[in-house]
């Protein structure tokens, strides 16, 4: 949904350490052992009373690491609370973290990151010596920051915290420990158009007190668009509401949503290139609408900083692009599908279009292993070629994204039923964006129940006091007053306790 123009990385440097993995010593032949070798990264958050330690384990190798248990020990009374991405354990000083079910390969020349939260008094020294299947590894490693009082509030997002990390197995979303996880959550409208219209980064509080009322909703997930010129910091956007301003300031509310137990949705919203062809949204070339689909030249270098930024942080999910329409610029279903998984030149786009398989491949080159939500054709209402035009995920944590209002193609039961069923079937579906143009929840309350008897999360647009009969608007005040639109998905999110 576009809203109208108005709203619109710890321990002392180490040399590597090559080193056999996958048997016990003296079990394998030279030739396997000269031919593998392994590193391990270690960093760290530290917030002064407790800390995230990030582990990254690389196969600089020639052969695959199948299975892994790393170890490691601390000198101190660091003690660990809670891990992701790995199966966390923790004996006397001494640490251990195996691979989780849905990451037991490290393939020669790429990494694995893994990552625990953990509490401690006095010190923080760093370990200083691993070991990977029993034979040591490593490290390498960055020196500790000077540990701070509190945690401070535009620094690094704390990976997981009470919010829980998220990825994908089969069709479902999980948590660290196995648990399904299915998002109940509102978009929060702002930070795409307000930078770039020069009045702001947010539209509204993004406060304590504002969060307390989204909690007080029973939600769990918070989706905020971006632009992306705000995010790079390009010369139409004012330096007030640019690069490091923009970034810390997005940094800061998710850290503080986190904090609070919400999952966090970012998604590129507005982006550059000149487009006027069918069903355009404005003639700039810059952020200031919705595109039938990114530009390479800055959506690239955009999810390469995001990803960089946030990598570790599987609390945050990653939405590529809002609504993709290329179909209405190339002329055909099949050319709008192949435009959207590999971009380059397209029909209609007179500028080279970031697919969807370009910007997987973006994010997945920062070492990043968030899940990524990819939004069908037609503004992510349709998602029937979703499975055939899939891009490649060598990590595979790919969920679809689809976008469900009453005036949309697909409105009714029986095309959520033919259309979304299979896709939702075979991977995790997010319904990103949810409501009805009527300030009414006529639509809600059949579409919802649908989506609960099918485990598909959702999230409603949109937690912003705007008039709710020029769009869907959750809420008249921020302290979580609902519409009478809101007034129905906050009643459904309680009926579900």
């Amino acid at each position: 949904m576009t809203p109208r123009t108005v709203l619109a990385t710890a321990a002392a440097a180490a040399g590597a350490l090559a080193a056999a993995l996958l048997l016990p010593a003296g079990a394998l032949p030279a030739a396997a052992a000269n031919s593998t070798s392994c590193d391990v990264g270690y960093s760290t958050n530290d917030w002064g009373s407790g800390f995230t330690a990030n582990l990254t384990i690389t196969d600089a190798g020639s052969t695959p690491i199948n299975g892994w248990s790393l170890d490691y020990a601390y000198t101190g009374n660091q003690t660990l609370t809670n891990g992701w991405n790995g199966t966390w354990t923790q004996t006397g000083s001494t640490v251990t973290v195996t691979n989780p079910g849905y990451a037991t390969t490290i393939n020669p020349g790429t990494s694995y990151t893994t990552s625990a939260n953990f509490t401690y008094r006095g010190s923080n020294t760093a370990p200083t010596a691993f070991s990977v299947n029993g034979i040591a590894c490593g490290p390498s490693s960055s020196p500790t920051p000077t540990p701070t009082p509190t945690p401070t509030p535009t620094g690094p997002p704390t990976p997981g915290g009470p919010a829980p990390a998220l990825h994908v197995v089969g069709n479902q979303l999980q948590d660290a420990t196995g648990r399904t996880v299915t998002l109940h959550g509102a978009d929060r409208s702002g930070a795409e158009f307000a930078c770039v219209q020069g009045s702001g980064i947010f539209d509204g509080p993004v406060d304590r007190a504002s969060i307390d009322a989204m909690k007080s909703w029973h939600l769990t997930a918070v989706r905020i668009p971006l632009n992306e010129d705000c995010w790079l910091g390009l010369p139409n956007v004012q330096a007030a509401y640019a690069g490091s301003t923009y970034i810390n300031a997005i940094k800061s509310y998710v850290q503080l949503l986190h904090q609070n137990g919400l999952n966090t949705i970012l998604d590129l919203h507005w982006t550059d290139g000149a487009y006027a062809g069918n069903s355009s949204g404005c003639a700039s070339a810059t952020a200031t609408c919705q595109k039938p689909m990114p530009d390479a030249a800055e959506a690239i270098p955009f999810w390469r900083s995001v990803a960089a930024t946030f990598k570790g942080d599987d609390a945050t999910v990653f939405d590529l692009f809002n609504e993709p329409y290329p179909s209405r610029a190339t002329g055909s279903e099949a050319s709008g599908w192949a435009c959207w998984r590999d971009g380059g030149s397209c029909p209609g786009i007179g500028y080279p279009v970031a697919g969807m398989q370009s910007m997987v491949d973006a994010v997945r080159g920062t070492g990043a292993d968030n899940v990524l939500m990819l939004g069908g054709i037609e503004y992510a209402n349709d998602l029937t070629q979703w499975l055939a035009y899939e891009p490649t995920d060598p990590l595979h944590q790919l969920a679809a994204s689809w976008h469900s209002y009453n005036f949309n193609a697909c409105s009714s039961s029986s095309c959520w039923g033919s259309e979304i069923g299979p896709v939702a079937a075979a991977v995790p579906v997010v319904t990103g964006e949810l409501g009805e143009n009527d300030c009414a929840h006529g639509y809600l309350d059949t579409l919802l129940p649908w989506l609960d008897q099918h485990g598909i999360s959702y999230l409603a647009w949109t937690w912003n006091t705007w008039d709710c009969s020029s769009g869907p608007s959750l809420i008249s005040s921020y302290d979580g007053t609902p519409t009478a639109f809101g007034a129905g998905y906050r009643a459904h999110l309680a009926a579900l306790g």
